[in-house]
């Protein structure tokens, strides 16, 4: 009788940690598409004021383009 208890804890405790682990995984995946999302917008502002900053001149807005590109390569 005292082994089989001492199984059950062992199996409870067991299940419990596993429960944990995907929890703290599920929490790194959104920090990770926190980080993702907040480089996204970094990125757009950066394109936002070379467009502005470049006004009428269609070489340098292209220039521009590799902030829009590496934006868009982050969805």
């Amino acid at each position: 009788m005292r082994l089989l208890t001492l199984l059950l804890v062992a199996l409870f405790a067991l299940s419990t940690t596993a429960c944990g682990g995907a929890a703290r995984a599920q929490k790194r995946a959104y920090k990770a598409q926190e980080t993702v999302a907040k480089e996204r917008l970094r990125l757009i502002d950066e394109y936002q004021r070379c467009v502005d900053k470049a006004g009428t001149d269609a070489l340098k807005r292209e220039g521009c383009e590799s902030h829009l590109k590496a934006a868009q390569a982050l969805d």
